[in-house]
């Protein structure tokens, strides 16, 4: 077989392909090459683009059946001929185009993070690579499609044509959703949540027992060691010591005190909160200065600089409490078992709060709530702002709120027109304050009211800033002024930026400490001092503080090394 008819075969073949899902899945595929809020390894990017080009095929097959089923034609076959091999020809440079400006895409986001820029995005690798996840959404695709026709086929016989169609579209998609998200989604969801148990279980095995008597899971402890896992037990005894406090302020220090109830510990969610005011009690936490209710993220993993910076800027006089509700990872407990966390954290603040109110006022200690992420999405709903305005807590400190956080939403969507979203401002600041790694962490002109709520979140935090409607409209983020770590080159475009934000929510982590969804210790301290206004402090003490602890190796070191990303 010669090259020529070789060629000519190739040239068939791709004629017979619908024109218009080559040509939009072409066009997706170089828009998904664009930067959006977080950087890609040129991996991460293949698949997206495959997957991105897969969806814009779907689209245009659908547009090109939809031109033929109105019966819309162009004059003449010629015309129909030439416009194909056009429309394939521009579609095809703007692809090659794309990927040539693709690594100074990337870099436009790796410069905005203080990341070294790279020389290559591979190109020619992304195009290869993105091939595989392309074929395999198609062929998913096609064969849905075929079902679609089959079933079709088989109305024809009893009902209208048309009527049929649509019958069969409702009857695969029926299937579809019972076969995916019922029967498939749930045993997925249980495999899960059964491995990530025995891993809770089995992960922590090794560590030793506490002997500290005012540890959770000590043998003086009402929380048995065996009932919490290894998230649980990194946060029971990571905190500093009195002397580690001491030796980092110059002031003198306690030990903070630290309780954590898992969800092996008790068999209800009421129990568990029961269980964890008796520790608190036992402990003395209600006798310290201030008391902390946290809610975990998804593995009931805590933040260790959460929660330790506000103990070196009280001396260690500091109390805090959280609560495990689920075994599985932040974004897979948010899509299948949402409200579980709400729940458990509305029980304790119910049982915490009950036993707070009835303590004499001069004797109470400041109560605050504090969650990251999926803990924030529950820790917000756990209040009732109407319930306990006669006997307000003292605040809380909510870091990368999910975009499903309807308090969140609504305190957002109240800002003053002239503030962007990604720093809102909200009345004079007296009641809800936000703020990112740039703005908002400097003391404000206006003072607090007695409710102090304050919301941490970075502008390139995909967890944060995800929204669904981006499918088909430009989110209010990208309005300038945008923040100033999201790349000046990311634009909006239907489809292909809520696909390229879905993917940055799966590395929302990767991102460097300061940037994405990885909060850096000294703005929790920062954020710490804005809500609590901490006593005997100068500010000049203050910024020596916040120096020393985001110094390079330094937080580490205090801490004992148990500092991580986020998960």
């Amino acid at each position: 077989m010669t090259v020529r008819r070789i060629i000519r075969r190739m040239l068939v073949l791709i004629y017979r392909i619908p024109v218009g899902g080559l040509f939009l899945g072409l066009v997706f595929f170089a828009l998904s090459l664009t930067p959006s809020l977080i950087p890609r390894h040129f991996l991460i990017q293949s698949v997206l683009s495959g997957c991105v080009f897969a969806a814009g095929y779907g689209i245009g097959v659908f547009v090109e059946w939809l031109w033929n089923f109105m019966g819309l034609k162009l004059p003449t076959r010629r015309w129909a001929y030439y416009a194909h091999w056009a429309l394939l020809a521009v579609a095809l440079a703007f692809a090659l185009l794309c990927l040539w400006l693709s690594t100074g895409w990337q870099n436009s986001i790796r410069t905005v993070m203080n990341m070294p820029p790279v020389e290559t995005n591979q190109p020619v690798y992304v195009a290869a690579i993105a091939t595989f996840p392309a074929l395999v959404l198609i062929l998913i695709g096609t064969l849905i499609v075929s079902g679609v026709l089959l079933v079709s086929g088989w109305l024809r016989l009893i009902i209208p044509p048309r009527v049929a169609l649509v019958g069969g579209i409702l009857i695969v998609t029926i299937i579809t959703n019972i076969t995916v998200n019922g029967m498939l989604g749930r045993w997925a969801f249980a495999a899960a949540d059964r491995f990530y148990a025995d891993l809770d279980t089995l992960a922590g095995i090794y560590e030793v027992q506490p002997t500290d008597p005012l540890r959770s899971g000590s043998a003086a402890s009402l929380i048995d060691w065996n009932t919490i896992g290894l998230d649980a037990r990194v946060y029971v005894q990571s905190g500093p010591t009195a002397a580690e406090i001491e030796a980092v302020t110059g002031k003198p220090a306690q030990t903070p005190l630290r309780v954590y109830v898992g969800l092996r510990s008790a068999p209800t969610i009421e129990e568990r909160a029961q269980l964890a005011l008796a520790e608190m009690e036992r402990i003395g936490a209600f006798d310290r200065s201030v008391l902390v209710l946290i809610m975990p993220v998804g593995t009931g993993w805590v933040q260790p600089p959460a929660i330790d910076t506000l103990e070196f800027l009280h001396g260690g006089d500091v109390a805090s409490v959280a609560l495990q509700y689920s075994y599985l990872t932040s974004w897979l407990s948010l899509v299948s078992e949402p409200n579980v966390g709400v729940e458990a954290a509305r029980a304790l603040f119910d049982t915490v709060y009950g036993h707070w109110m009835a303590l004499p006022p001069d004797q109470r200690p400041e109560l605050y709530l504090h969650g990251l992420s999926l803990g924030a999405y529950s820790s917000q709903a756990s209040i009732n702002l109407f319930d306990i305005l006669a006997n307000p807590i003292d605040g809380a400190l909510w870091v990368g709120p999910p975009f499903t956080s309807q308090i969140w939403r609504s305190i957002t969507g109240a800002r003053d027109p002239e503030s962007p979203a990604w720093l809102p401002r909200v009345g004079q600041g007296s009641i809800v304050r936000y703020a990112n790694q740039y703005e908002g962490l400097d003391p404000p002109r206006h003072p607090w009211g007695p409710l102090r709520l304050f919301y941490l979140q970075y502008g390139s935090d995909p967890v944060v800033f995800f929204d669904p409607g981006m499918l088909y409209r430009r989110p209010a983020w990208l309005d300038e002024p945008r923040a100033p770590d999201v790349s000046p080159d990311l634009h909006w475009y239907p489809v292909v930026t809520f696909l390229q934000v879905t993917f940055d929510l799966v590395l929302a982590q990767t991102s460097p400490i300061g940037f994405g969804h990885v909060y850096a210790p000294q703005h929790y301290l920062k954020a710490w001092i804005a809500v609590t206004q901490p006593e005997g402090w100068t500010a000049d003490q203050l910024d020596a503080l916040v120096e020393r602890l985001s110094r390079e190796g330094t937080y580490r070191d205090i801490v004992g090394g148990w500092f991580r990303e986020t998960r």
